[in-house]
């Protein structure tokens, strides 16, 4: 029986050491050997990630990722195909971290909490944080919201500048949290919230795509500066180099400044809306010199 286990163990140990580069090799070791690129995508998140009708993803993030993609091939020296996975507000961060997804191509605010879990790129987006209300509501700001019912996405920074807003400003306002944000836009629709909190462009394109944009205003008031960005997994400076080679290099070839127009300034898919959204100072301060530093 022993000399049976003793022979056993190198087999196991073999396995083990077989196994083991599959698991923790980097991006590009592992989409080497496969060919596959695992892209996360939003499936309501426009004009940055969402499902056209065909129900494939499109949007200005995905054409970005795509641009990555292509610079892996590039690197690696052979073709690659992309596998599209779904991902919510809630379980992009832990598909980043299990290695389910090698690129999240959607709308995720690059936070000093969220560095210590992930890696970020360049941001790609500058958002505002506001308010989307029901027109006539009466609401202009956060301080209108005395008693009221808000809502937000599950797992969204604006679920917690909100709840720090709220309790900083004793408005007593209760928050209601939604799975994505078209069901978050169905509450506010439906009346059973007042107020829809979130990043300003997706509220602009939530109410561009409603067919009655008329009856929602979206807010005056900045609550806070989003740095929307590329997530992908940490601690792997081979893949984030070249992640940021490559959107820097869009950015100062102009290149990024031709796909923003493309989404936020031509009419998109599926009901050829366009939202007719400039690129702000903001985001065209932040291309002069691009940098993924941001302030904690």
């Amino acid at each position: 029986m022993n000399a049976l286990r003793r022979a056993g163990l190198p087999a196991f140990l073999l396995a083990v050491m077989i196994s083991a580069p599959a698991i923790a090799g980097t991006v590009l070791d592992r989409v080497s050997g496969s060919g596959v690129v695992n892209i996360g995508y939003r499936d309501s998140s426009p004009p940055f990630s969402y499902l056209d009708q065909d129900r494939q993803p499109v949007g200005y993030s995905l054409d970005i990722c795509r641009k990555v993609v292509d610079a892996m091939q590039k690197t690696l020296h052979r073709p690659l195909s992309v596998r599209y996975v779904p991902v919510t507000s809630a379980t992009r961060i832990d598909a980043v971290q299990k290695g389910e997804v090698d690129l999240e191509c959607g709308t995720t605010t690059s936070t000093a909490e969220r560095r210590q879990k992930v890696a970020f790129t360049v941001p790609t987006y500058i958002a505002t944080t506001r308010l989307l209300v029901r027109a006539g509501s009466g609401i202009r700001s956060i301080n209108d919201l005395s008693g009221k019912i808000v809502v937000t996405t599950r797992g969204t920074t604006a679920a917690k500048i909100f709840s720090d807003t709220n309790e900083r400003r004793t408005l007593r306002a209760s928050l209601v949290e939604a799975k994505d944000h078209a069901e978050s836009f169905e509450i506010l629709q439906s009346g059973k919230a007042d107020a829809f909190i979130m990043d300003d462009v997706l509220l602009y394109s939530l109410r561009a795509s409603s067919g009655a944009p008329e009856k929602f205003e979206v807010t005056r008031e900045a609550m806070n500066i989003e740095p929307l960005a590329i997530m992908f997994p940490k601690d792997d400076p081979a893949f984030k180099k070249l992640v940021d080679d490559e959107v820097s290099r869009m950015i100062v070839d102009n290149e990024i400044h031709r796909i923003y127009r493309r989404w936020f300034e031509s009419r998109i898919p599926p009901k050829g809306i366009n939202l007719q959204l400039p690129m702000s100072y903001l985001l065209r301060d932040s291309f002069k010199a691009p940098t993924d530093w941001l302030p904690n």
